[in-house]
């Protein structure tokens, strides 16, 4: 197949350009730079410039491929203010509906990208695929609303939804509380730390978006997640080695001090199954664990006090 890939330059998506070099397809990856475009053509990917901001460019690249992976999110639109992160969602939303309008009535699969805290039913048990919340309060659900939008009209689309996706470099929102921890010289968790975050590595996750590409199974929900849930305090304790920092409990009402726009996730317990992805796609991850990768990465020394 010949695959246009958004987000193909990012952490996730060099991943996915590799994975599916390997699988024979062909990659048409969005860049939006000529750096960029330098380090597709490296990986051995065609170029389509573009970006998230133009819908014309994301119909143009789908349109002259066998298949889309939308795994672009544009989190520096952001950075560590929060209170944008709604509109970095709602562009998501539009990104999908121009990627939609290209594929509509053709049955290429359009394989979004979501975050696995959608499939939260029950507080405190795992998320799972088969449920989607409509009325969860993060606005990153509106990519599975957009998903549902463009299906209606006829578009093959399914879901990769995203624990904490890490290496040794790379943790997801553990990349943020390493950098709290050594601003604030000190490694937090909240209450007990008993609240839990999944996790998988990010050449396992590359490995879901392409059978869940070549599956292209209309309405397929699949959780990329290798452990179901790692606590906050083992994740707090491992930074705090790491950095050579104290470790410590903090309350509900000093979270935000120390976190900043971090505080709202930080208490949250967010474990998740990926037993029905499994089954359904055979996945069966084998990347180091979150905690083994935290234990490798290279610290750039202790903080001193």
């Amino acid at each position: 197949m010949r695959v246009f890939l958004t987000g193909a330059t990012g952490f996730i998506g060099s991943a996915i350009v590799s994975e599916l070099n390997k699988a024979g397809h062909r990659v048409l990856g969005l860049a939006r730079s000529d750096e960029g475009a330098r380090a597709l053509m490296a990986a051995g990917a065609e170029v389509h410039r573009g970006n998230l901001e133009e819908p014309e460019t994301l119909r143009s690249g789908a349109a002259k491929s066998d298949g889309v992976i939308h795994c672009a999110f544009d989190h520096s639109a952001f950075g560590n203010d929060i209170s944008k992160f709604v509109e970095v969602c709602e562009k998501d939303r539009r990104a999908i509906e121009a990627l939609g309008d290209a594929l509509r009535g053709s049955d290429r699969p359009l394989v979004i990208t979501s975050g696995t805290g959608m499939g939260n039913a029950v507080p405190g048990q795992p998320a799972t695929e088969d449920h989607f919340d409509l009325n969860h309060p993060n606005p990153r659900k509106a990519s599975e609303v957009a998903g549902a939008s463009v299906a209606e009209r006829g578009v093959n689309v399914s879901v990769v939804r995203l624990p904490q996706v890490h290496d040794t470099v790379k943790q997801g929102l553990i990349t943020y509380a390493i950098q709290v921890a050594r601003e604030k010289r000190a490694s937090a968790y909240i209450g007990e730390g008993l609240n839990r975050w999944p996790a998988a590595h990010v050449l396992d996750v590359a490995h879901l978006y392409r059978l869940a590409l070549e599956k292209h199974e209309a309405g397929g929900r699949y959780h990329s997640v290798a452990e179901e849930g790692v606590s906050m305090r083992e994740i707090a304790e491992v930074i705090g080695r790491g950095l050579h920092v104290p470790v410590v409990s903090l309350s509900q009402e000093q979270a935000p001090a120390h976190f900043g726009w971090l505080a709202m996730f930080a208490g949250f317990d967010m474990p998740a199954s990926s037993a029905l992805t499994r089954q359904r796609l055979g996945w069966r991850p084998t990347g180091p664990g979150l905690i083994a990768d935290l234990e490798q990465m290279r610290w750039g020394g202790a903080i001193t006090q």
